[in-house]
């Protein structure tokens, strides 16, 4: 046989060799392939949702916990038997005992010892107090009757203090029971806090004893006389919307003076004035 094919059959048993040995490679990386795991895919949609719970858990916290403190704080001026007025921890308050049950007439004036007064003889008809912020000044004798029932008034100069800060005293008061609102031409500082026997004068509607001053004294049975009475009016006796107006001038001499007696000292309360306690 020739040479040249001899050569050339050689050659070709070469290459198919190698082919043969890059084919079993290619079955070895084949197999060994397909033993190795998977490449994991990134659970972003999950992740997306847990990021987004814990924002809104994050943001519900920081609305709340403001509140829950505050309620906290709020709790250590709750009155209690052991802690019957928790006012008497706050700064400015001025405390009297007044004696209950002494009515005037509707026309009558009483010679007050404070402004705003906050107790003494009053109207025999009490100012509506449900969480009741009204408009124009009212009758003094009227608002101090509400007092006797439990209730806080806030009085406020219109002259001293901005819209703001009477929206901010109007949200303290708006819907809750036993507290009312009002403006007092003259009243020698921006705001002044009354309840039964207890005043305090503030400069600022953000002065923390305000809200202090409301949670030792709003229907605290140890400090008003007329437990369980109400700050709803009877209809016809009392109306809210067009209340008895307020008296910006000096008592007269027939006006009826913190013992009951009348300035001149002519006379007293009647006698049918003087309703009964809860009344």
């Amino acid at each position: 046989m020739p040479s040249g094919s001899v050569s050339g059959g050689s050659g070709n048993k070469k290459t198919g060799a190698k082919s043969s040995k890059a084919i079993q490679a290619a079955k070895r990386q084949s197999r060994s392939s397909r033993g190795l795991p998977k490449q994991r895919q990134i659970p972003w949609v999950m992740i997306g949702g847990v990021a987004v719970v814990v924002v809104l858990i994050a943001v519900i916290a920081v609305s709340i916990m403001p509140k829950v403190q505050n309620q906290q704080e709020m709790a250590a001026w709750s009155p209690s038997e052991s802690n019957q007025d928790p006012s008497s921890a706050i700064d400015g308050v001025v405390a009297i005992d007044y004696e209950a049950g002494q009515h005037v007439g509707p026309t009558q004036r009483v010679a007050y010892d404070y402004s705003p007064p906050f107790g003494g003889p009053h109207d025999s008809v009490w100012a509506t107090c449900t969480g009741t912020v009204y408009d124009q000044p009212v009758r003094t004798e009227n608002m101090v009757h509400s007092l006797e029932h439990g209730a806080v008034w806030i009085a406020y100069n219109p002259d001293l203090i901005d819209d703001a800060a009477r929206e901010t005293l109007a949200d303290k008061v708006d819907g809750r029971s036993y507290t009312m609102m009002s403006p007092y031409p003259g009243l020698d500082s921006p705001i002044a806090l009354q309840s039964w026997g207890r005043q305090l004068k503030v400069d600022t509607a953000d002065d923390e004893r305000i809200d202090q001053f409301i949670a030792s004294l709003r229907l605290n049975q140890y400090t008003y006389p007329e437990v369980g009475a109400s700050c709803s009016t009877l209809p016809g006796s009392f109306d809210p919307s067009n209340p008895p107006p307020f008296d910006a001038s000096a008592p007269g001499a027939d006006a009826v003076m913190m013992d009951g007696g009348v300035a001149d000292g002519t006379e007293e309360i009647p006698a049918d004035m003087q309703l009964p306690a809860g009344s």
